[in-house]
């Protein structure tokens, strides 16, 4: 396995990926660190699933998204992926979006024992993690660097592989875009988010602005972030 593939500089959208690598049909899903619950909604509504179990461990989030409107196959519950509130055997497709990451470092082997766990034999898990590499990476880690938590992460996939809980069925090396009208938009979504506490003092603060207003044109700011997708698979016994 690989945590990075500095070749690869395609620009890919993941919901493709995901219509073209899982079998989402009358599926039960189970996404881990749902955070806002996009990708939850747009997975309801472009996939057709039967069931989407979202659980999100910040207690803010999880009641804006309990709060919040959403189609009936959507379920919000509070929890995080080192205990998953599941029964065995009981899902078909398990998701973590860019949040294995966030797993405390001592649980993150835990979450992976979870998924194995609750799959079906033949169920898979979608691990996307952000690759540590480009611009927006380079703004992000001023004030939060994340190299330590995403390698362990990677060996936290890698060991579940190894062990045989997990099959490794593909990884796919890719970058995905994402865009900010302006700064005040980047603080709001990733400065001030509520499952991290970033204290930024004014000359923290005013470096970041100025590395990410370095980005920004009259269309706003666009970023082309490496992404790794680990494509995974319970064994069938």
């Amino acid at each position: 396995m690989q945590i990075h593939n500095p070749n690869a500089n395609t620009l890919c959208n993941e919901l493709d990926l995901i219509g073209k690598h899982l079998p989402l049909e009358n599926a039960t899903v189970l996404e881990l660190g749902c955070g806002k619950a996009q990708m939850t909604r747009r997975i309801a509504d472009r996939f057709p699933v039967t069931r989407i179990i979202a659980t999100e461990v910040d207690q803010i989030q999880h009641a804006n998204n309990l709060a919040s409107e959403r189609p009936a196959n959507i379920e919000f519950h509070a929890g995080g992926a080192e205990a998953i509130n599941a029964p065995d055997n009981s899902i078909d497709v398990v998701f973590m979006f860019k949040s294995l990451h966030h797993v405390p470092r001592e649980l993150m082997g835990k979450a992976m024992q979870e998924i194995a766990r609750v799959l079906k034999p033949g169920g898979m898990a979608w691990i996307s993690e952000p690759v540590y590499a480009g611009d927006f990476n380079d703004i992000l880690r001023l004030f939060h660097d994340e190299k330590v938590v995403r390698e362990l992460a990677f060996n936290a996939v890698r060991e579940a592989v190894e062990s045989g809980k997990l099959e490794l069925v593909e990884q796919i090396f890719c970058n995905t875009e994402s865009r900010f009208a302006n700064f005040d938009e980047f603080d709001q979504r990733i400065i001030q988010v509520t499952h991290t506490n970033h204290q930024l003092d004014d000359t923290l603060y005013q470096s970041v602005k100025t590395r990410f207003n370095a980005h920004v044109s009259p269309e706003g700011a666009r970023f082309h972030n490496p992404a790794r997708f680990d494509v995974l698979r319970k064994p069938v016994q």
